[in-house]
């Protein structure tokens, strides 16, 4: 079973990342401990991670709280309801509203077990769910960093992590995407938390609220 991170081990593991990196040391002692950001396993988190594709964090926070509003509860079952029209009132593009009901229908039918998922390997969530439309491996990094709290994930597409990766380990501005994820190695295997350093660099220099979740990026 891959490896896990949880509230009681989470700043230790931010220092035994910090003895053996000293950028990551660095974040610590200027910025503190990133918060553990988390979110339910449930269809909601999920819907909420497909709304943030190549979106600002407040598009997406506005698009789920207004189908919240809509539907009170939102399930797979009243995901399914919706007409194409009232998904749109709710801000959702077409696109991201049939990849929401791809989703409702696929935990529906059994294809997807959200909760079987919780002592599933890594690769296998990434297969199962990679294999519906609109869910790319983004999606599936952020489930698995956020959600399962999965300690050993680097998500190369994610542009916040990737940027203040170059700024803190003062890489060449040019690096390649390989050659980054061959230096994160290094922080194997709470390549997770690492990132999470990262995110709380990029929010504290740039003043982005705490409460943030992501950053801006895609599938």
């Amino acid at each position: 079973m891959a490896h896990r991170f949880t509230l009681e081990n989470y700043h230790s593991i931010c220092d035994a990342l910090a003895l053996t990196d000293s950028a990551l040391a660095g974040i610590i002692q200027e910025h503190g401990y990133p918060p553990m950001w988390s979110r339910p396993n449930t269809f909601e988190s999920l819907v909420h991670i497909i709304l943030e594709q190549q979106v600002s964090l407040a598009s997406a926070r506005s698009a789920l709280n207004k189908l919240r509003d809509k539907v009170q509860e939102i399930t797979p079952a009243r995901a399914l309801l919706l007409t194409e029209a009232e998904l749109k009132a709710c801000y959702f593009s077409r696109q991201k509203a049939a990849y929401t009901k791809y989703l409702a229908a696929a935990i529906i039918s059994g294809q997807i077990d959200l909760a079987a998922f919780e002592q599933m390997e890594n690769d296998d969530i990434r297969r199962q769910l990679t294999s519906l439309k609109g869910i790319g491996n983004w999606t599936v990094d952020v489930y698995l960093m956020f959600v399962l709290q999965r300690a050993d994930i680097f998500p190369i597409g994610d542009l916040a992590a990737v940027n203040a990766f170059k700024k803190v380990k003062q890489t060449h501005p040019a690096i390649t995407r390989e050659d980054i994820l061959v230096l994160t190695q290094s922080w194997q295997p709470y390549r997770t938390v690492a990132t999470m350093l990262l995110w709380h660099w990029y929010l504290s220099v740039r003043a982005v609220p705490v409460k943030s979740k992501y950053l801006k990026i895609g599938k």
